[in-house]
């Protein structure tokens, strides 16, 4: 375990490269194992997260040559059983693209889920999937949670799953089911949250030749069979919900910073960020492929948020708001009790050791800023949003501030302390690169 101090840091300035998107990493990949073909996949993620979805695509039977910019990706002609259990470590998107997958095999694959992945949910994704066809048993050995896919193809037909509590389960079956054997017709039973998600899956999917039909109000999905996935040589964007947090330390403070390799026109719903810092009065300026935040560091405006489609800005806006002259509430984010960890409570625990006035219920938070926040030890959760959104907190904080296990930030942003130390954080602890 790793402890991270940060201490009181108002002036930064710097230039910095995106870290690639996780959620484009993991998607390129996916699709990439499925095709009939060599694609190339250049600028990919390499993180926690996106190495559970390299054993996964290996063990299934698609060959991948890594360098550091750039992963060649020949797919798999016939998906195969896993010879041996997946460790899908606590990578919710590999479980949930990859069990899919996995029923496509004649023989069966087991999928071992790590200890915080193994508290969250997938019932919803094993009901639908066994309303097509696909059978799975579920076990516990100590303390997780393993995953039998019996495989034998997928029949395709008609299924059902809730919207609201992972985007994730409906792209797992966009993935999987355009290689059944008959059609598939998925219902949602609730409003899909997070939508921005399964339109990135659909973008993928269309650069490999596979054609999906989301109705107009995304309460149906129909995905025609037997479709052949084809090579496609891509590129990683940078991402939008990491550099949240660098763009929210230009914001609290005296700074001159260009995020480079941000396209605005991505399909990425966490570009929200942007509208939210100017809602905040935060003097950002969108380029043609980068972002530059030049903070006063003065009080920002609070915002009101309806967080349904942007879960993972959560973290960071909740820190903002403990800079702003006025209350901010954050609502309709229960679904984060469901993440990483319960990422209401842990915002509420943490932010209230470093003195921000916060209130919990359970499906909101209200910050009454400005908040004079001091040092504190940090309990990170084992969450990657909790540590970096509390490190960001810290720069304006009084004192000195300890992350405990801040390693945890390498599942979605491994040179996230190496990019504040590049920018004029005060930062002392291991390095986290990798």
């Amino acid at each position: 375990m790793t402890d991270i101090s940060i201490k009181k840091s108002l002036n930064l300035k710097g230039e910095l490269a995106a870290p690639p998107s996780k959620a484009y990493t993991q998607r390129m990949l996916i699709a990439a194992a499925l095709s009939q073909g060599v694609s190339k996949i250049s600028n990919p993620l390499f993180s926690e997260d996106t190495k559970a979805t390299l054993r996964a695509a290996k063990a299934l039977g698609a060959k991948i040559a890594q360098t550091d910019d750039c992963w060649t990706v020949t797919g798999a002609k016939q998906i195969r059983g896993a010879t041996k259990t997946i460790d899908c470590g606590d990578s919710g998107a590999t479980l949930r693209f990859m069990v899919p997958v996995a029923g496509l095999a004649s023989d069966s694959s087991e999928f071992m889920l790590g200890i915080g992945l193994s508290k969250r949910p997938v019932d919803p994704l094993l009901n639908s999937l066994k309303q097509i066809g696909v059978e799975t048993q579920v076990k516990k050995i100590a303390r997780k949670i393993h995953i039998t896919v019996k495989g034998g193809g997928i029949r395709g037909g008609r299924t059902s799953m809730p919207g609201d509590i992972s985007s994730q389960f409906v792209s797992g079956l966009m993935f999987a089911c355009p290689l059944a054997n008959g059609d598939t017709q998925l219902t949602l039973t609730t409003e899909l949250e997070s939508m921005s998600y399964v339109l990135m899956t659909e973008d993928v999917l269309a650069k490999h030749g596979i054609k999906v039909v989301i109705s107009e109000d995304f309460s149906h999905v129909k995905i025609p069979s037997k479709q052949t996935y084809t090579p496609f040589n891509d590129t990683v964007p940078g991402d939008f919900s990491s550099s949240a947090f660098i763009l929210g330390a230009g914001a609290i403070t005296n700074s001159d910073i260009c995020i480079k390799n941000l396209d605005y026109g991505s399909v990425q719903g966490d570009k929200a960020i942007l509208r939210i810092l100017q809602q905040m009065k935060a003097n950002c300026t969108v380029g043609k492929e980068n972002i530059q935040i030049t903070g006063n560091g003065n009080l920002l405006n609070p915002i009101k948020l309806d967080v349904r489609d942007i879960p993972d800005l959560v973290p960071i806006c909740t820190a903002l708001a403990c800079y702003a002259n006025g209350t901010s509430k954050i609502h309709d984010a229960q679904r984060l009790r469901l993440k990483e960890s319960d990422r209401l409570s842990a915002l509420h625990s943490e932010l209230s050791k470093m003195g921000a006035k916060i209130a919990m219920d359970e499906s909101s938070l209200t910050i009454k800023g400005p908040c004079k926040l001091h040092g504190a030890i940090i309990d990170s959760h084992d969450d990657h949003r909790i540590a970096m959104a509390c490190a960001i907190a810290a720069l304006g904080a009084e004192g000195e501030t300890v992350i405990q296990n801040a390693e945890c930030v390498r599942k979605s942003y491994p040179r996230f302390f190496h990019d504040l130390r590049k920018i004029g954080v005060d930062v002392v602890g291991g390095e986290l690169d990798r």
